[in-house]
């Protein structure tokens, strides 16, 4: 599931969503127009009183669902979100948390980060932090994490197994995933698949549902699951007007955990990413 491309796709993204940043938001996250009266982030089942509770410019319309309604936050948690963009998930999370938590943004684009840091300050936002890095290398020590969350960032990853193991690394033993991403449900077509606006709108880099959970096994995790949200069709077919990308890809929720009992050199974990 390592794909390479023509491009260097960590500069396509970072331009991509750097500009983004600069301009307060986009309409989900493809590259097309959308109704500007409908907020992108209720349609993908975000409250409006959860949304009005944020900092200015945190809500960016960026996402394809909403992982912290599954990801079974805790009070006390270590957090992590992947692709932190202005950081909408985290101050939410933060709120699930607890003072006794802790949040941790990870992004790769400086004006996201800068942005979203921006925004933690207007909230005294004590309990998160945002810092820059890849997914691929996160800048976090081992079974550091009870939870790591994402929404619709891994897809733009030219190496997803390694984000993969990355996550796995950080996460405690038990630790959790709990992803909204976009997945293929049947083979992209050339024009979509090498079209680099298609890959900075999170459309090309989509992966195969079982690529996914085959990344994930090889990784170590256990309890995987892919549950596909068909009603994203919907507002995918906003982000590429015209290409017919909503045939072929969907948003969709992925869970996995990191054994409880692999507590590395001496439990029963195997994978490579283990120590």
């Amino acid at each position: 599931m390592k794909t390479e491309y023509s491009v260097d796709v960590h500069e396509v993204v970072r331009e991509h969503y750097g500009k983004v940043a600069r301009t307060d938001g986009a309409c989900g996250c493809g590259t097309g127009c959308c109704d500007a009266t409908v907020n992108p982030s209720t349609a993908l089942g975000y409250g409006e009183t959860e949304l009005a509770g944020l900092p200015a410019g945190a809500d960016m319309g960026l996402g394809c669902g909403t992982p912290l309604a599954f990801a079974g936050i805790r009070e006390g948690d270590t957090v992590l979100d992947l692709g932190s963009g202005g950081g909408i998930d985290c101050f939410l999370a933060a709120k699930q948390v607890g003072a006794s938590g802790r949040v941790i943004g990870v992004d790769m684009t400086a004006d996201m980060i800068a942005k979203a840091r921006r925004n933690a300050a207007t909230v005294s936002a004590a309990n998160v932090e945002f810092r820059l890095g890849e997914i691929e290398h996160l800048p976090l020590p081992d079974r550091t994490v009870d939870l790591i969350v994402s929404n619709c960032v891994i897809n733009l990853s030219p190496d997803k197994p390694a984000v993969f193991r990355e996550a796995f690394r950080v996460l405690k033993p038990g630790g959790r995933l709990a992803i909204a991403d976009i997945v293929t449900s049947a083979p992209l077509p050339a024009e979509i698949k090498n079209d680099p606006e298609a890959l900075a709108g999170c459309i090309a880099g989509a992966p195969a549902v079982g690529d996914v959970e085959a990344a994930l096994r090889a990784a170590g995790f256990t309890d995987i699951s892919v549950e596909i949200n068909a009603a994203s069709r919907s507002f995918i077919k906003g982000w590429n007007p015209g290409s017919g990308a909503e045939n072929f890809v969907a948003s969709a929720a992925i869970r996995a955990t990191r054994p409880a009992g692999d507590a590395c050199c001496g439990g029963t974990a195997t994978a490579a990413s283990c120590c």
